[in-house]
């Protein structure tokens, strides 16, 4: 019942080549800022990332991305990372644009064993009707596209099917948790972690405060540790601001 490592590298050492990983947070807040060093320090590729962005040039999954690690991004935001573009628009990197809330609930159905959803969101765009650009070729241009997915009425109004994500490994950060794996988020913390954390084979999280069991309230708890393996105590937290630059003409 001991899930504690010593420390992220150890928790992480059984990552291989071409594994898909969850990673909480959103883009710089919330995120397991360890793991993602632990990883870049372990050094696998091809690595299938899914995450709401990459983070951005020299903090997050963007320093996984600088040091080629990541071969395929399942995302719904990616603006603030220009290798990010450059990857994508050369070809280096394969794209899956999903919009923020469908993303959300994959991982949700996930976690939860629902193969497959409807929702109305992106009906009568490319979300549905294919055609994204998923990965570029030479001379820009799209070698790999997104198909067409199954749209369906009820009660009168369209929805298209989106399929559940699950992962190899989820990379998750919360505020505490105990040697049982049992975890509670703060703040930004709460998003994407919670459903990560339940929709993937193993579950490595990180904490900033690593209690004794019986230390937190049962009705506390967002995340009980039978969805937990591995533990970490964090250290050396950043805690970026993703800040909004505007330009003067």
């Amino acid at each position: 019942m001991n899930k504690v490592h010593p420390d992220a590298k150890s928790a992480l050492k059984d990552v291989t080549d071409g594994a898909t990983i969850l990673a909480g947070g959103f883009g710089l807040c919330g995120i397991p800022e360890n793991c993602i060093a632990a990883l870049r320090e372990l050094g696998p590729k091809n690595l299938t990332f899914v995450s709401n962005n990459c983070g951005v040039d020299d903090f997050g999954l963007g320093i996984l991305l600088n040091n080629k690690q990541i071969a395929k991004m399942i995302s719904s935001y990616v603006g603030e990372n220009k290798e990010f573009e450059r990857q994508y628009l050369t070809g280096e990197l394969e794209v899956e644009l999903t919009p923020q809330g469908t993303l959300a609930e994959r991982l949700r159905a996930g976690g939860a064993g629902i193969p497959a959803f409807f929702t109305p969101t992106g009906v009568g765009t490319v979300i549905s009707e294919g055609g994204l650009p998923l990965k570029y070729g030479p001379g820009g241009k799209p070698i790999k596209t997104s198909d067409p997915k199954e749209v369906r009425q009820f009660d009168g109004r369209e929805y298209v099917l989106e399929p559940a994500i699950t992962g190899d490994f989820a990379i998750v950060k919360a505020w505490k948790g105990d040697r049982y794996g049992n975890l509670v988020y703060r703040h930004t913390a709460m998003n994407f972690n919670p459903m990560m954390a339940a929709a993937a084979r193993i579950t490595i999280a990180e904490v900033e405060e690593l209690v004794e069991v019986g230390t937190l309230d049962p009705d506390h708890i967002h995340t009980p540790g039978i969805f937990v393996h591995r533990i970490v105590k964090g250290i050396g937290y950043e805690k970026r601001i993703e800040r909004r630059t505007i330009r003067k003409n």
